[in-house]
């Protein structure tokens, strides 16, 4: 029987402590390691802060990863590789790795990369994921929005520099949460001004936290947002 220990994808939420799970908090109790990505010029990630007041870093082997925002392939197989090595390390002393993301781990999430580098690299680990409640159920909550009823068509979409297809994802569903607004809002408020439908909008940055900023979307030309910014859009 393999004593390797077991990695977690902890789900901790949209941004809340208080909106993590039972689960999430037993697993992050029980776990001797908790790895989180870390930032680059060493400020806590948006993950680490949420479970910071469940952790005693005292208690605890914090397991900060470095997973560099580029496109250079060779960068990121490297910093991924040695990630993965990181974490095994740890599994391979016999120690359960709790790895925390926002949100869900299984939706848009760094740690989706990690078990499948994870699964190739080393198959014999047990792999367990908690699920955990969306930036995009969170900004429904605090926007008091319905995000779908009855039949309603409900979408979520990154949103990119292509006009014709972010047009098309309103025009074609009820509901759409565009996630990675920030880098391209004054084209996402050019295609809600000629749909007429910017009093549907609403953007909303680090949702359910102490740091949540609900924008009047009026004002937004020219902003510049932060990563962690939505907008829903509910006709």
């Amino acid at each position: 029987m393999s004593n390797l220990g077991i990695l977690y994808g902890l789900g901790v939420g949209p941004g809340d402590p208080e909106l993590i799970t039972v689960k999430a908090f037993r697993v992050i109790q029980e776990s001797p390691v908790i790895a989180y990505p870390k930032k680059l010029k060493g400020s806590k990630s948006y993950a680490h802060r949420i479970v910071d007041v469940y952790i005693n870093p005292e208690e605890k082997d914090m397991l900060g990863l470095v997973f560099p925002m580029t496109k250079d392939e060779a960068v990121l197989e490297r910093e991924w590789t040695k990630s993965v090595e990181l974490v095994y390390g740890k599994l391979k002393e016999g120690k359960d790795v709790a790895f925390v993301t926002e949100g869900d781990p299984l939706l848009y999430s760094t740690f989706i990369h990690m078990m499948k580098l994870m699964q190739e690299m080393h198959p014999d680990v047990e792999i367990q994921t908690v699920p955990g409640i969306s930036s995009f159920n969170g900004s429904a909550s605090r926007l008091g929005i319905a995000l779908a009823d009855g039949d309603d068509r409900v979408a979520i979409v990154p949103a990119h520099d292509d006009y014709d297809a972010m047009r098309e994802a309103i025009e074609s569903h009820d509901a759409v949460v565009f996630i990675k607004v920030a880098k391209v809002i004054d084209l996402m408020l050019e295609v809600l001004r000629d749909l007429d439908l910017l009093d549907k909008a609403s953007v909303v940055t680090k949702v359910t936290s102490d740091e949540e900023i609900i924008w009047d979307v009026r004002e937004l030309d020219g902003v510049d947002l932060e990563y962690l910014t939505l907008m829903v859009v509910r006709k």
